[in-house]
């Protein structure tokens, strides 16, 4: 049982990996799918054919949600998303909680809706996530810092990506060291405003000795 109870206004390092540390994202769809769960599953709106936003992302590198939707999700939002980062067999995301009980209702949301297509996809069945999602406070500026550098240095323990995290495609690290691809959907500002341009913030995590995450054992 998660002990945590997740506070208004608090933010949070939140991550799961695949069951038996299984790979979760086998292909660009997978990952583009789970993309879209987190960026618009904010709020309680529902989205239907998934699939053809997924479609369009991967042949143009947009999902071409309606501004009219996008200001909804925003106005009903269950969380703030600061900074993720998705890996081939676990995720890492920044957190915070924008109404009461608005993290675990996201997260049931986003992984239910992620198992669910997996399973059907792969022809397989039961748990695709190791046990419940696994939630660290954040409890001063310092360690927000550090998380969000531990986030976007991630993919450098993939090959070719390495001193390249800027420009690895499923990270957010690229939308604080260019443009946000996801504008108000993406909070930046409570971390890139700490600094004097995209440029420092690039700088600071290049140089960040963030190396390991809040449970050694979990990667």
């Amino acid at each position: 049982m998660r002990k945590i109870e997740f506070a208004v206004g608090e933010s949070y390092h939140i991550y799961n990996r695949g069951v038996r540390k299984k790979i979760l994202f086998i292909d660009e769809r997978d990952y583009t799918r789970f993309l879209f769960l987190l960026i618009y599953f904010q709020s309680p709106i529902l989205f239907f054919n998934l699939g053809r936003y997924v479609t369009n992302f991967v042949k143009h590198s947009v999902f071409n949600i309606p501004a009219k939707t996008i200001t909804k999700i925003i106005a009903k939002r269950l969380v703030k998303l600061h900074a993720f980062a998705l890996m081939p067999n676990h995720f890492h995301l920044i957190l915070e909680a924008a109404a009461e009980k608005g993290v675990s209702t996201y997260l049931h949301r986003v992984l239910n809706a992620y198992g669910k297509y997996f399973n059907t996809k792969y022809k397989e069945s039961g748990h695709v996530f190791q046990g419940p999602f696994r939630a660290v406070p954040i409890g001063d500026n310092n360690q927000l810092l550090h998380t969000s550098a531990y986030v976007h240095r991630n993919c450098r323990e993939l090959n070719g990506w390495r001193n390249q995290e800027h420009r690895y495609p499923w990270s957010s690290h690229q939308d604080y060291v260019s443009q946000n691809r996801w504008n108000e959907l993406l909070s930046t500002d409570l971390i890139l405003g700490q600094f004097k341009n995209q440029k420092e913030y690039r700088d600071f995590v290049d140089s960040s000795p963030a190396k390991t995450v809040d449970d050694p054992n979990f990667c």
